[in-house]
């Protein structure tokens, strides 16, 4: 077992299999990935998020969504290494508003792509895939940077879909900042509809990491505190799908 497998290995791991997620605490989460690796350019990483293009292709009509979006690939141990730039697609069956269609979203600029905070995640997200799926050989991973806009008259939706699995094997929602909002609490659902946790992503770190064929997740909209000033959430979600 690696280092990295044994940091990840105890509580979180435990309760991944215990009951399908997990709630990580910031600080903890950004210990384990600079034991993992390297955040030393994470503020030019978070800044990156000001530079998302608005999602064209939401069901609902809304405006209130801006993302980014790349593929990787890892085989069992190994690098992820970025693939040529493909549509994000899911099924209707799992995306009932936004699914059934190729969604071609602009790519994750180059310099967030190869950032060192970027490879860490990736890297510490993998490792934790392997010792929880150690049959799989090969994990197709997705990024996405999503930033959502709340207005006072237009909250913002992080799911709009509502609850829902996202048909992968594990979801990584990363919180990188939330400017001027309230709410956007995330609940766990069970496949038989029962609440199995809530919580909110409130400091940068704040993770949610979810085990997709087990449970539902779903996220509550967000609304300005400020009704004069600008209002966002913006979390990177990474998924791994084994291949």
């Amino acid at each position: 077992m690696s280092a990295l497998s044994k940091i990840v290995s105890g509580d979180l791991e435990a309760t991944l299999q215990t009951q399908g997620f997990a709630f990580v605490e910031g600080a903890t989460m950004q210990a384990w990935l600079e034991r993992a690796g390297t955040l030393n350019d994470w503020h030019a990483f978070a800044q990156s998020w000001a530079d998302l293009h608005l999602d064209t292709y939401m069901g609902d009509g809304g405006r209130y969504r801006r993302r980014r979006h790349a593929v990787f690939q890892a085989e069992r141990g190994a690098v992820p290494l970025r693939q040529s730039h493909q549509p994000h697609w899911q099924s209707l069956n799992y995306n009932p508003l936004n699914g059934g269609q190729e969604r071609w979203f602009e790519p994750v600029t180059d310099a967030a792509a190869s950032s060192q905070s970027l490879a860490t995640i990736l890297h510490w997200g993998r490792e934790m895939c392997d010792d929880l799926a150690p049959q799989a050989a090969t994990w197709r991973i997705e990024v996405h940077q999503f930033r959502i806009e709340a207005a006072p008259d237009a909250p913002g939706q992080p799911t709009p879909e509502g609850m829902h699995r996202d048909g992968v094997d594990f979801v990584l929602v990363l919180l990188v900042g939330r400017y001027n909002i309230r709410e956007g609490t995330t609940s766990i659902l069970s496949l038989d509809g029962k609440l199995l946790g809530s919580f909110t992503l409130t400091v940068p770190f704040d993770a949610a990491i979810v085990e997709d064929a087990r449970v539902f997740h779903g996220v509550t909209a967000v609304e300005p505190l400020d009704p004069a000033q600008p209002a966002c959430r913006d979390v990177l979600v990474v998924t791994y799908r084994r291949i």
